[in-house]
């Protein structure tokens, strides 16, 4: 039994996040669920308290495990360091931050890369020798951040493999890697990583093999042709800048030229977006109306070293092949005797039935909650979808399963960075490779996330 479908559109292995806005997602979620419930009962058995859906958790035991396989019992800080603007506003690292601090005989602290200082030749913070950093940001942003400020704490931390993630996770994090995954070197992946990667190559004039092992004679021109069943993507992006989508931008000739323009893209298959879409009950204000909407989803799976930490699940209404530009979701686990498929439906049907005057004290309810949680990023508060995800117990093994499998090959993909088997497929400057090269990963500590198109049954219709 396969769990679930679909496909992962990217993996992040440099310095993923999300790891505790599933958790304050959930405690939300529980008080909603209860809510909607006693309005009208819906019928369905969900948990909403399953130690996966607290990814923090997992995540802060491994920072602690690496604190301990340097320093064994012994006291010691271990630093959170993000950039500096972002520090009086990204709740979750002054979450991870106090968490840490929480544990007899660790003091987290949250930090700019600047206020790593030497005391006595140690990397410290206010005089205080650092045992662990957790960096919140790219190998890139370090590089100019150390042009500017310069960084040298930071940077001797790293080369003491101080740092987590380690930077020489940072290659292998290109989009061009799926190219590796998905042309001549696939026998070397496992089935399931490479079932679940999307058909990727990276754009350039050239010949090359297509999505069914046909023989593309100019990947250009045969892109503007199946344009509608295509992305282009830079192969460094986030937040969906620069990605442009067949049949969403639709103008194939200006998706093609400016990819060709800022170079170093990729150009991968499209999913389908009714695989990963999800209808779900909507507040309309303006109508003063309950309403059904099509979104997107993303499942983020956060995972380490023989273990995962857990998900975070998004929804949002642009469909990049990233799940971009929308907010969080609560996830139930299904208790009930019940197909994901009929779950989601009797939930639907119940919320549909709903005043609309009782679901906007609910929704209410929530943004209050959501403000006392101090659940924001950057510009305001994050956006709550109304009803939970469903996830049945099933689809916990599978997903196991599947991180596991992408842990192992990104090490395979380690080792061909390491014999100079990838350099065709990695456009890094030297400098920014330089501070790879001293700090291997090697399977060492570290919190990888893939994001995940993927369906538990519940998808908007059969494909």
């Amino acid at each position: 039994m396969d769990g679930f479908r679909g496909y992962h559109s990217e993996w992040n292995l440099g310095s993923p996040g999300g790891w505790d806005y599933q958790r304050v997602t959930q405690i939300i979620g529980k008080a909603v669920w209860s809510r909607l419930n006693e309005i009208i009962p819906i019928g369905v058995d969900l948990d909403f308290d399953h130690p996966l859906l607290y990814p923090i958790d997992g995540f802060t035991e491994m920072l602690l495990e690496a604190h301990r396989s340097r320093e064994g019992s012994n006291t010691g800080l271990i630093a959170v360091v993000a950039e500096e603007e972002t520090l009086l506003d990204v709740t979750e690292n002054i979450n991870l931050a106090e968490k840490l601090s929480s544990v007899p005989g660790i003091t987290g602290a949250l930090m700019a890369p600047h206020e790593l200082e030497f005391t006595g030749g140690k990397v410290s913070w206010r005089g205080n020798p650092v045992s662990i950093i957790f960096m919140d940001f790219n190998t890139d942003i370090l590089l100019s951040l150390h042009r500017k400020k310069g960084l040298s704490p930071l940077l001797k931390a790293v080369g003491e493999g101080r740092v987590i993630n380690p930077r020489g996770t940072e290659p292998i994090n290109v989009k061009s890697t799926y190219e590796i995954i998905t042309g001549a070197h696939k026998d070397r992946f496992h089935p399931e990583t490479v079932r679940r990667t999307p058909w990727t190559r990276q754009f350039y004039p050239r010949k090359t093999e297509g999505p069914g092992g046909e023989t593309i004679e100019d990947l250009i021109e045969w892109t503007r042709m199946n344009w509608e069943s295509l992305v282009l993507k830079p192969e460094r992006g986030y937040s969906g800048i620069g990605v442009r989508v067949g049949g969403v931008n639709e103008n194939a000739d200006e998706a093609i030229e400016l990819a060709l323009k800022e170079k170093n893209y990729i150009v991968q298959e499209k999913i389908p977006f009714c695989l990963w879409a999800e209808d779900n009950p909507d507040l309309d204000r303006e109508s003063r109306r309950v309403v059904m909407t099509r979104y997107q989803t993303d499942f983020r799976c956060l995972f380490g070293p023989g273990r995962m930490f857990g998900f975070l699940v998004r929804y949002g209404g642009i469909p990049t092949n990233v799940g971009s530009g929308g907010g969080v979701q609560p996830l139930g686990i299904l208790r009930s005797n019940v197909s994901v498929r009929e779950a989601v439906t009797r939930i639907n049907e119940a919320i549909l039935k709903m005043n609309y005057g009782d679901l906007f004290e609910v929704a209410q309810m929530q943004e209050k909650m959501a403000l006392k949680e101090r659940f924001t990023y950057l510009l305001g508060p994050i956006k709550i979808a109304l009803r939970p995800r469903v996830l049945a117990p099933v689809h916990i093994d599978a997903l196991t399963s599947y991180c596991k499998t992408v842990w192992s090959d990104c090490l395979t993909l380690e080792k061909m960075w390491l014999s100079g088997e990838l350099d065709p497929i990695i456009s890094i400057e030297e400098e920014e490779l330089e501070i790879a090269r001293s700090q291997p990963w090697g399977g060492s500590y570290a919190v990888f996330a893939s994001d995940g198109l993927f369906s538990f049954g519940a998808h908007t219709e059969e494909t």
